[in-house]
């Protein structure tokens, strides 16, 4: 019988909360989801990312004007305890990557990308002052209100080339829509040596891969765009297509929040990308769109698209065994919910909830 796992939920409130899923609790005939406790952590811890070597460490920003990131140790308690803080290195950091001994960390409205050292004892962090880099901007972008100044939204390691002995980095940044590639210098900085380029006005968000394939989530068009990875700086996307079964008329405000293509295995042996559509007009809420790899790597197909009564449905993970279900949360309402990925992958169900009253403003998650 599958035990119960903690999940830890980033917010845009002052803490990170603890919930316990139960896929298959004694005295109820389905999975429960409960809330266990929060940790107190500061102003906008909207994006959380754990230690890879030990579990117990989390790491949150606190998307602000002056950026900080957080440093959680976790226990046996549901309630964590802040170990360590430091600056980010610019403003509202909305995305960060913990590697062994290294921090790297997306400062959204600076434009800028920071790197902090770090240890798995005290102090945590080794010093207060991070290293910044400040990306190339040339021009605003078509999206005026949105693409005046670079944005860096994601730092996620490529792992389409796992044979070169150098990580590469790659930075989605949303106002020069393009998606820069770093490799660490002789000096231990990254540096940046590339690039791919993206439609212009797509903003491109969030990233995933496949095989020799990059999907890249355009968030202010609502589309994703397929690359050949890795290409050449110019090279232009193969296709791109839209997030949304039925797209309303432009200008609309809905955007694109979350790309995730968990691996293929036992039970789960087809590949799919799951995207979240936000701040849909439906009453029914906003949508996660499901996308087929059936046809090869280079040819998604949006097969699926599932209401799920959330709204402004930003950040989405998978977890459990064979990632078998994907936790969801509304920041601006709707709670948290917990889907089984069902019919293959190729859909999901409601299995557990709780409402916006008891988990507010959800924005990201960990499954401990």
């Amino acid at each position: 019988m599958p035990s119960a796992r903690r999940i830890y939920v980033g917010s845009y409130t002052d803490a990170v909360y603890t919930l316990e899923f139960h896929p298959s609790p004694a005295d109820s005939d389905s999975p429960t989801l409960s809330l266990l406790g929060k940790t107190q952590v500061g102003s906008g811890p909207s994006w959380i990312a754990r230690h890879p070597s030990d579990k117990s460490l989390v790491f949150a920003v606190l998307e602000q004007e002056n950026g900080e990131i957080a440093v959680i140790k976790y226990g046996d308690e549901a309630e964590g305890v802040v170990v360590a803080r430091a600056r980010s290195g610019g403003s509202d950091p909305c995305s960060l990557l913990a590697t062994e001994d290294e921090l790297l960390i997306a400062n959204y409205s600076s434009g800028t990308f920071a790197t902090l050292p770090i240890s798995t004892e005290p102090p945590f962090v080794l010093t207060p002052k991070p290293w910044t880099l400040s990306f190339p901007f040339e021009r605003p972008g078509p999206n005026k209100s949105r693409q005046a100044c670079s944005h860096p939204h994601q730092t996620i390691f490529n792992t389409v080339d796992t044979t070169s002995a150098e990580k590469e980095l790659l930075i989605p940044d949303l106002g020069a829509d393009k998606i820069w590639r770093l490799k660490k210098g002789g000096d231990g900085h990254w540096t940046i040596y590339g690039y791919v380029q993206c439609e212009s006005g797509g903003g491109p968000r969030h990233i995933a891969t496949c095989g020799k394939t990059l999907y890249t989530l355009l968030e202010l068009t609502s589309q994703i765009s397929v690359h050949p990875f890795p290409p050449i700086d110019t090279c232009p996307p193969q296709k791109s297509l839209s997030t949304l079964q039925t797209p309303p008329p432009t200008p609309h405000s809905m955007t694109t929040a979350e790309i995730l293509l968990p691996e293929t295995n036992a039970t789960f042996p087809d590949p799919y990308i799951y995207v979240s559509n936000r701040d849909d007009p439906s009453p029914e809420g906003d949508t996660i769109a499901i996308f087929s790899l059936a046809n090869g790597e280079t040819e998604p197909e949006l097969v699926t698209e599932v209401r799920t009564g959330l709204k402004h449905l930003r950040g989405m993970y998978f977890g459990g065994e064979d990632n078998k279900w994907l936790i969801a949360g509304g920041v601006e309402g709707g709670g948290v919910k917990v889907f089984e990925r069902v019919l293959g992958g190729k859909d999901l169900r409601v299995v557990a909830s709780l409402g916006a009253d008891v988990v507010p403003r959800p924005a990201s998650f960990l499954w401990a």
